[in-house]
């Protein structure tokens, strides 16, 4: 389904692809940086056409530029490297859709998106907060990866769903700024109402969902979402304009049986959609 064997990018799109094979900063058990090609594998056993958006990836244009090429121990320059690949992309009038990696290689697509778009809010998917200041002294780590996000775009700007792990200082931090949400039909028709037309870069970091289904993933946390939760949410996200967008943290090694990579490669599809219908 996707397939970066040509990587033309001359040829018309609206939403590109791009790799970021990166978990430099992973603090419990790493393999993310094999989720991309692990997401590409398990995209060939899937239909292209969604049943619950109907419609069908042959009717969107995007191209799959493949996975970047990142030097594992500097993770400045992974982020450097990241930054100029958006930058490229939004130059060129695509939107761009990153394959993590950890949830750390957000962090420059996002703020390439906000420099584009000033008004960006950014929605976020997730077990874990992500708001530390720093972890053991680092402030560049997925563990502080939205920290950063809303030092970029502003904590009003920011809203989270899923999430079910964090300190006592990003919960009471959360609570302050209302960044909290949920699942229930209510919240969500309130969540689309608050983001309106602005602009969204909507950013899925796997872990939301629950380890029953999905246990390839580097910080498994008890109590998350099922698919079917997942496609409430992404229905209604079709009345938004999404302008980026990106879904990480698959460790595709940590579930033999490849049942994540696959929910991993259908979340994609249907995140495809969404925002190519939109163009």
């Amino acid at each position: 389904m996707f397939d970066f064997t040509d990587r033309d990018i001359e040829e018309p799109h609206d939403i590109r692809i791009i790799g970021a094979p990166f978990d430099g900063t992973v603090s419990f058990r790493p393999g993310a940086r094999f989720g991309p090609s692990a997401i590409r594998d398990a995209s060939d056993g899937l239909e292209t056409w969604s049943p619950l958006l109907d419609a069908d990836l042959e009717q969107i244009r995007y191209v799959d530029v493949g996975d970047l090429e990142l030097p594992m121990g500097n993770s400045e320059a992974v982020l450097a490297i990241i930054r100029e690949t958006v930058d490229e992309c939004l130059a060129d009038e695509s939107i761009p859709f990153v394959l993590g990696g950890e949830h750390l290689v957000s962090l420059p697509a996002i703020e390439a998106v906000f420099d584009k778009y000033p008004d960006l809010v950014v929605v976020q998917l997730d077990a874990h907060a992500d708001q530390r200041e720093d972890y053991l002294g680092v402030k560049l780590s997925h563990a502080c990866v939205m920290r950063r996000v809303s030092e970029v775009i502003g904590d009003e700007n920011l809203r989270q769903l899923g999430i079910r792990s964090g300190t006592r200082d990003e919960y009471n931090k959360m609570r302050q700024f209302g960044t909290l949400a949920t699942f229930r039909e209510e919240d969500l028709d309130e969540l689309v109402e608050w983001i309106a037309d602005r602009p969204v870069y909507l950013t899925v970091d796997l872990d939301v969902f629950d380890p029953a289904c999905f246990p390839g993933t580097g910080t498994p946390e008890p109590g998350g979402i099922d698919w079917w939760a997942f496609q409430r949410f992404i229905k209604l996200m079709q009345a938004c304009d999404i302008v980026g967008l990106d879904a990480v943290e698959l460790a595709p090694q940590l579930d033999a049986s490849g049942c994540s990579s696959v929910l991993a490669a259908k979340a994609v599809r249907e995140m495809l959609l969404v925002a190519g219908n939109g163009q």
